[in-house]
């Protein structure tokens, strides 16, 4: 499956973004997807996830009360709801799909496929 992230783009603090990660080539359905990102000079790592079947989701802490996963099946899509940006919020967003049977939703090493990227850039 090839996964296609759009909507990032530059947006003043407090300000909110809504990004989407589309698959093509095959379902996302029945997969945990997850959302990570990576700021300049950091590591990649975890902002959410949201499981298939029930539509669990889990938060990195920082994250937290701010951002929303959601996923739309019929559309092959995830959405990642982003309020109350800050600066320290600006970084590489990836949406990734995880292997099957994973046993974590949090390590990057889970996932399988990922998309390209959106660059969302929150100014002070």
């Amino acid at each position: 499956v090839q996964l296609q992230a759009s909507g990032g783009g530059l947006v003043q603090a407090g300000g909110s973004v809504r990004l989407s990660c589309t698959g093509s080539g095959g379902t996302l359905n029945g997969r945990t997807m997850g959302w990570f990102r990576q700021a300049p000079g950091k590591d990649r790592e975890f902002v959410a996830a949201i499981t298939s079947s029930t539509g669990r989701t889990y938060y990195a802490d920082s994250v937290k009360g701010r951002f929303t996963i959601s996923r739309d099946n019929t559309k092959n899509t995830v959405y990642l709801q982003m309020n109350t940006l800050g600066p320290e919020d600006t970084a590489v967003y990836y949406c990734a799909r995880r292997i099957n049977y994973g046993n974590s939703v949090f390590q990057r090493e889970q996932y399988d496929s990922w998309g390209q990227g959106t660059q969302v850039t929150v100014s002070s």
